[in-house]
C-alpha cells in the first residue's frame, strides 16, 4: 500500500476533474512523461497510462488491455481508449481548473485533450438518482487487496488498475418511475439504502454481486456525479488489483453472461469506457521505471 498512488485509496474528495489525453501522432513523449511524474503526487492528481501510450513506448504492462465494447437491443457499451488519464481532485473548484490547465500546457507538445469532465461530490456520496454508491465497497485491509497489485518487481509493486466510462443518465426518465420500479433497478431502498432481498434477476445489485462471481469480484469504486447545462449522470471508477474483476461484472451488466441486462440500462448509459494502469510512486513521485521512463 506504501507505493501505490494515494489518492486511489482515500475519500471522495468534493471536487474533481477527469483529463484524457490522446498522443499526438509521431510524438516522442518522454520529456513530458518525466514532467507529469515530476508533479503529480499520486494525491491531488491521480495518473493512468493506456495501452496506446505504453504500445507507443514499445512497453508491455501485464494485464493492461483493451475495454470490452458490447452492443445488443438495448445495451450499448462503448470502448474509447485514450494514452493517458489524469484524476485531478481537491477541495476548491478553481484551483483545479488552474491545476488542470498547467498540466495540459506541460504534456501539450506531445498531447492533446481528447476529454475533460468536472465532477463533485453529492451529500454523503450519492448518484444524482439519490442513491449512495460504493455502499459495497472492501474495508480496510481488503480494500488493498483489491484496488492495489501485490507484485514485488521494481515499478510494479503497488500498481492499480482503473476502469473509466462516463454514465449519461436520463432523469427525466428515471423520477417518471414509480419508487418501488425505482428501488427494483438499483435492487436497494432510497430511504435507508438496505438491501431488497426480494429484487429482480435485473437489478444493478444483483448483477454485481461481488461474491457471486467465481472467483469473487471485488472492485473499489470511486465514482463521482458530474452535470453540465444540458446533461448530468455518473463518472464511474473501479480500481482493481488486475482488470478481471470489473470484466466480470460489466459482461454481466450488459447480458452477455445470461441474457439478462441490469436495469440500469433502462434510464442510464455509458458513453466513454477505458482501462488504465496507475503506476506505484516512489520518492514522492510517480514511478514509470515500468514502461522505460
Amino acid at each position: 500500500m506504501n507505493a501505490a498512488q494515494p489518492g486511489i485509496l482515500a475519500p471522495i474528495p468534493p471536487h474533481a476533474r477527469y483529463l484524457t489525453f490522446a498522443l499526438k501522432s509521431g510524438a516522442r513523449p518522454l520529456a513530458e512523461l518525466r514532467a507529469l511524474a515530476a508533479v503529480a503526487d499520486g494525491e491531488a492528481c491521480v495518473v493512468g497510462i493506456g495501452a496506446i501510450l505504453t504500445f507507443a513506448l514499445q512497453k508491455e504492462i501485464a494485464g493492461l488491455r483493451p475495454f470490452p465494447h458490447y452492443q445488443s437491443e438495448g445495451v450499448q457499451v462503448p470502448s474509447t481508449p485514450a494514452a493517458l488519464w489524469c484524476w485531478l481532485r481537491g477541495e476548491d473548484r478553481g484551483e483545479i481548473a488552474l491545476r488542470a490547465r498547467s498540466i495540459e500546457k506541460m504534456l501539450a507538445p506531445a498531447f492533446e485533450i481528447a476529454g475533460s469532465i468536472d465532477a463533485f461530490k453529492y451529500d454523503r456520496g450519492l448518484d444524482l438518482t439519490g442513491y449512495e454508491d460504493g455502499t459495497e465497497n472492501p474495508k480496510g485491509k481488503k480494500a488493498v487487496a483489491a484496488a492495489i497489485a501485490s507484485d514485488k518487481r521494481a515499478g510494479l509493486g503497488g500498481a492499480s488498475f482503473v476502469a473509466v466510462q462516463q454514465w449519461v443518465h436520463d432523469l427525466d426518465r428515471f423520477e417518471s418511475m414509480p419508487q418501488k420500479q425505482q428501488d427494483n433497478a438499483i435492487g436497494r431502498r432510497k430511504k435507508d439504502n438496505k438491501e431488497l432481498g426480494g429484487a429482480p434477476a435485473s437489478a444493478h445489485v444483483k448483477r454485481t454481486a461481488q461474491e457471486s462471481f467465481t472467483p469473487e469480484a471485488f472492485v473499489w469504486r470511486r465514482s463521482m456525479p458530474w452535470a453540465d447545462a444540458t446533461q448530468a449522470g455518473l463518472v464511474f471508477v473501479a480500481f482493481g488489483r488486475s482488470l478481471d474483476a470489473f470484466d466480470a461484472q460489466l459482461k454481466r451488466m450488459a447480458g452477455a453472461e445470461d441474457g439478462i441486462v441490469d436495469a440500469l440500462f433502462t434510464f442510464t448509459r455509458p458513453v466513454t469506457g477505458a482501462y488504465y494502469w496507475c503506476p506505484p510512486m516512489r520518492k514522492g513521485k510517480i514511478d514509470l521505471r515500468a514502461i522505460g521512463v
